[in-house]
């Protein structure tokens, strides 16, 4: 949902849109996470060199609703960078796990401490490591009965394995699991083939795998605001 690198497409509109609504809908006096607590996750992870790209505030909370949809108690995350949408995630219940995955060990050391500042530490297990390594293995510990399934997956790491994540994830998830997929319209770009860039390849690929494969059903959304023109991939596990 968060643009790629920096280089955000500006609107104004769009911009007073999602601050006026997001001011109206998660208010500083009563809403967790706190304010505070999300502006801490994006400060310490500028002053600590990581990029621009977390999710926007609403996006973030878009998140937070649809683990609360699908009742979620186990969340797989794909590209963890500070932890910003991981304390979305983390506080759409009192009683939810996510395993979040990183690539980078900065960007790990980052999220954890910003989750732990966040209050939400004790719910979220950083594993470090590609995507690709990684999700193996914690599939094979849910396989052993080490782990519960997945009810929501949100990947939002390398766009080339866009795919081999969404694979993985399908068989890691329970029937009616949501799995989402950021950043996938690319300014438009999704709809042009042979651009030559893999990350538009990889989101073609993801669009065009999950609409042959009979586990799993989806749809693109485009979005706008405050970060970027851009959309993301929903879908449900059958």
């Amino acid at each position: 949902m968060s643009g790629q690198g920096q280089s955000y497409e500006k609107d104004k509109r769009w911009t007073a849109v999602d601050e006026y609504s997001f001011a109206h809908l998660h208010p500083k006096s009563s809403t967790s996470p706190s304010i505070s607590v999300l502006e801490h996750a994006l400060s310490n992870s500028e002053k600590q060199g990581l990029p621009d790209i977390a999710v926007s505030p609403s996006q973030g909370k878009f998140l937070y609703l649809q683990a609360k949809f699908v009742r979620a108690k186990s969340i797989l995350e794909v590209g963890t960078l500070g932890a910003y949408s991981t304390i979305w995630l983390a506080n759409s219940s009192p009683h939810v796990k996510v395993v979040s995955v990183e690539v980078d060990p900065h960007h790990a050391e980052v999220a954890r401490a910003n989750l732990e500042h966040a209050g939400v530490a004790d719910r979220v297990e950083v594993k470090l490591g590609p995507g690709v390594d990684v999700l193996p293995q914690i599939a094979e510990e849910i396989k052993q009965g080490k782990r519960e399934m997945f009810q929501l997956v949100f990947i939002d790491a390398d766009k080339e394995n866009n795919w081999n994540y969404v694979d993985a994830a399908i068989g890691m998830s329970e029937p009616g699991a949501a799995i989402i997929v950021d950043n996938v319209v690319r300014k438009g770009r999704l709809a042009i083939a042979g651009t030559g860039d893999s990350r538009i390849e990889g989101a073609r690929k993801v669009v065009e795998k999950i609409g042959a494969d009979e586990r799993i059903e989806g749809i693109v959304l485009q979005t706008v605001g405050d970060k970027n023109y851009d959309g993301f991939l929903i879908a449900v596990v059958k």
